[in-house]
C-alpha cells in the first residue's frame, strides 16, 4: 500500500505517486461522510486518490472540494483528472490561478520553457481543463463548508502570487503548501524533524515568505500539514529553523550577485553546503550522496529562484 498516515484528526496523508516515494502528499479531510483533497500531484495521483477513499469506504460521489494551494504542477498538476472523477467536487484555487486551470495552455507552456516537453509529458501528462462553473475562486477569508467543518482560506504570497493555505478550524492545523518550507521524511532523526524553505521561481520574495510565514505562526497551529512531506508539529520552533534558513540562502544570494555566468553555480554550491551542514548538525547521519540525491530538485530550483529574485530586485 502507498504510504498512508491517519492522524485521528479527519486529516490523512497519501503518496501522490510524484517522482519518487513521500516526495509529495495528497491531504485527505474527512467530515461526517464528507471529503476535501489538498492539492493534487500529478495526474499519476488518481490511482492512490480512488484507493484512498476507497480505504476510508468513501465513494467518489463524497468528494466535496478539490482544494489547490497553488498551481505550480506538483501540486495541481492532477487537479483536472481529480476533478472528472469527482462530479460533486468544485475546485478551489487563489483568484490568480483559476483562470490556469480552466484553460491550463499558458501554464504548461511557461513549465515546458523551463524543463523542456519531453519531461512536462514523462512526468505530468496531459493537464486538463476544468470547467470555470466548478471553480471557486478562493479570495482572502473565504470559508469552505465542509459537513460543518470549516476550512478558512488565506492568502499567502512569497512562494508564488497564487498561494493560498488552509487553516482547519476544527483540528487547528494548518495545510501549508510549499509556504512553510520543506520537511522530507528522510531527514527525520529520533521523530524531530529538519525543515528549509523552498525559494523556487519565478515569484519568490523573502519580505512576502516571512510576512506569510509569521501570520501562520500567528494562528498559533497545532501543525502545519506540508506537501513535502505533511505533518510538522512544533510549528515555533520549525518557523524559526525556516525563516533562519531562508535569511542564510538569501545571504548567498547576494553575495553571489556579481558573478555573472557564475552565479548559479557559486548559489548552488553554497547552498548544498550549507544544508549539508544544517543536517549534519541536526543529526543526519545519512551518506552525502543520499542526501544530494533527495534534495537535487530543490537544490536547482532554489538556486534558480534566487537568481531570478536577484534579477527582479535589480530591474
Amino acid at each position: 500500500m502507498f504510504d498512508w498516515r491517519d492522524y485521528g484528526n479527519g486529516i490523512i496523508a497519501f503518496d501522490a505517486g510524484y517522482v519518487r516515494p513521500i516526495l509529495a502528499a495528497i491531504h485527505l479531510v474527512v467530515e461526517n461522510g464528507r471529503v476535501a483533497f489538498v492539492d493534487t500531484g500529478s495526474n499519476d495521483a488518481l490511482p492512490n486518490a480512488l484507493a484512498a477513499l476507497k480505504k476510508r469506504d468513501l465513494d467518489v460521489s463524497t468528494v466535496d472540494y478539490v482544494i489547490l494551494t497553488h498551481i505550480h504542477l506538483d501540486h495541481a498538476g492532477g487537479a483536472g483528472a481529480l476533478m472528472q472523477a469527482f462530479p460533486n467536487a468544485r475546485l478551489v484555487v487563489h483568484p490568480r490561478g483559476a483562470r490556469h486551470m480552466a484553460a491550463p495552455e499558458k501554464l504548461v507552456a511557461g513549465v515546458t520553457a523551463v524543463y523542456g516537453a519531453d519531461y512536462v509529458k514523462t512526468v505530468y501528462g496531459e493537464i486538463l481543463p476544468v470547467p470555470a462553473e466548478r471553480i471557486i475562486e478562493a479570495a482572502e477569508g473565504t470559508v469552505l463548508n465542509l459537513a460543518g467543518r470549516e476550512l478558512l482560506c488565506i492568502d499567502t504570497p512569497g512562494h508564488a502570487k497564487h498561494h493560498i493555505c488552509v487553516v482547519d478550524r476544527q483540528s487547528g492545523g494548518i495545510f501549508t503548501g510549499d509556504m512553510f518550507g520543506i520537511s522530507y521524511r528522510e531527514f527525520d532523526v529520533d521523530g524531530r524533524q529538519f525543515i528549509f524553505p523552498t525559494t523556487s521561481p519565478s515569484q519568490f520574495d523573502p519580505v512576502e515568505m516571512r510576512a506569510s510565514v509569521e501570520r501562520l505562526l500567528a494562528f498559533a497551529p497545532e501543525a502545519m500539514y506540508l506537501t513535502h512531506y505533511s505533518r510538522v508539529p512544533e510549528v515555533a520552533a520549525q518557523g524559526a529553523a525556516l525563516l533562519r534558513r531562508m535569511d542564510a540562502s538569501v545571504a548567498m544570494a547576494e553575495a553571489a550577485a556579481g558573478e555573472g555566468e557564475g552565479r548559479h553555480a557559486r548559489i548552488k554550491g553554497e547552498l548544498t553546503a550549507y544544508l549539508l551542514a544544517e543536517l549534519r548538525a541536526h543529526g543526519c547521519t545519512l551518506p552525502e550522496a543520499e542526501i544530494i540525491e533527495v534534495l537535487a530538485t530543490d537544490l536547482e530550483l532554489n538556486a534558480q529562484g534566487l537568481g531570478v529574485w536577484l534579477d527582479t530586485r535589480k530591474a
